[in-house]
């Protein structure tokens, strides 16, 4: 992958969107018309959560198709921190989720704004995730715009048709079936799975 991202490309900037209520959020890529190079460098995945039930559905761009995943809400373990910085207008609280000794992510939560949700599917704060970024800067979300408006109908819904939607366990045993063989297969679900 080194040989196809240098000085010029390896900064990617992509709008997403994240509504909700007090019962549902939906988090997604803003669709653009314009063509765009390098445009698979960027994980396109969407999630909803469902907050009354306590559930989410998932869908993970996986080689140019869209694997559906459900699964209750994740459950994180959360050091909040006295560190503060103001993002669109509200105060935000630091807080620090360590996944291992290798993975920590920092969100930035407004407890003025009060479901517990975010980008990627994060939730379990007391507020709403306005940023969100790896340790080492390699993905960074940050809410640019607010606009505090009941979301349309349409806006919290992620349906997944007539596809298959799989459990996590069930999605990681296809992928160890299908692609487990192959160098990269091994770290295919890890990969797709990075924060859980």
């Amino acid at each position: 992958m080194k040989r196809f991202i240098n000085e010029d490309n390896k900064i990617r900037v992509e709008q997403f969107s994240l509504s909700f209520n007090d019962t549902a959020s939906y988090f997604a890529v803003v669709p653009s018309n314009e063509p765009e190079e390098m445009a698979w460098l960027t994980t396109k995945n969407a999630y909803y959560q469902n907050l009354t039930g306590q559930n989410q559905l998932m869908m993970l761009a996986v080689f140019g198709q869209n694997v559906y995943v459900s699964d209750s809400l994740p459950q994180r373990t959360w050091k909040i921190t006295d560190s503060k910085r103001t993002i669109c207008g509200y105060e935000c609280r630091k807080a620090i989720y360590q996944k291992n000794d290798s993975t920590r992510l920092y969100a930035w939560y407004t407890p003025m704004l009060v479901p517990s949700v975010g980008p990627e599917g994060f939730c379990g704060l007391p507020g709403t995730i306005l940023g969100l970024a790896t340790e080492d800067g390699g993905i960074v979300y940050f809410a640019k715009k607010i606009d505090v408006l009941p979301p349309k109908k349409e806006e919290l819904l992620l349906s997944p048709g007539k596809n298959k939607v799989y459990s996590i366990n069930e999605l990681r045993l296809k992928i160890e079936k299908d692609y487990g063989s192959t160098p990269w297969g091994k770290r295919l679900f890890d990969d797709l799975f990075r924060w859980l």
